[in-house]
């Protein structure tokens, strides 16, 4: 199956959605957003990390920043932090630069403004953002980095079966639940501190009023 131009989702709410459902329909659906210490800092980071001038050579490594990627067959399109081009003698799995002779293999990296997570939420952004690269250029990409403020550390992907197939159920359920207009169920839990919509979404308020109906309305019931 491949999706039209008119189908396609924002990439970077992959992750919204693996973490948390709700949270990425009250964005992608609702169009609500509240900000919070977090994504103010993500902000921050991001200001010249996606200027497509900043710094475009390092080395004998070409970096382009703010790189538009798109993929049909997910249904996704969006921004790559910055693609850095490494040198290859050899063609296999390549791409070639205007400016730039000889062949390149493309690496992905994505900048956060925290540490590693202990989920898997930015390797996922990370590997759609391959996955849209190696469709686009007809190449096989192996991994990408993810760059830490915090740490001041850059963490390696590697671009695995599992990580791919993580990223084409969600993608899926995206597009599924997109279809259908339709807010999940709010289910409070501990992550749900750190979410800039908690006061949108209000799941700790929620829950207590669908367990008091269920109670009483079974109890009417019985």
């Amino acid at each position: 199956m491949t999706y039209t131009d008119d189908d396609m989702l924002m990439l970077s709410g992959i992750q919204h959605f693996m973490f948390c459902p709700r949270q990425w329909a009250l964005i992608h659906i609702e169009q609500q957003w509240d900000d919070n210490r977090l994504t103010i800092e993500g902000e921050l980071l991001h200001k010249h990390v996606d200027d497509p001038a900043y710094r475009t050579k390092n080395g004998d490594i070409i970096c382009l920043r703010a790189v538009s990627v798109a993929s049909k067959v997910l249904g996704l399109y969006g921004i790559a932090d910055l693609i850095e081009l490494l040198p290859s003698p050899l063609p296999d799995n390549t791409i070639c630069h205007p400016r730039y002779r000889g062949y390149w293999l493309p690496r992905p990296v994505e900048y956060k403004h925290g540490q590693p997570k202990q989920d898997l939420t930015d390797e996922l952004q990370l590997t759609a953002q391959a996955m849209c690269l190696e469709e686009q250029y007809h190449i096989t990409i192996e991994y990408g980095e993810i760059f830490y403020a915090q740490t001041r550390r850059r963490h390696r992907v590697d671009f695995t079966g599992p990580l791919r197939d993580l990223v084409i159920d969600n993608a899926r359920q995206m597009h599924e639940t997109f279809s259908t207009r339709q807010l999940p169920v709010a289910e409070y839990s501990a992550k749900c501190r750190k979410c800039s919509l908690i006061d949108i979404c209000m799941p700790d308020q929620r829950s207590p009023v669908r367990n008091y109906l269920a109670k009483n309305l079974y109890e009417e019931t019985a």
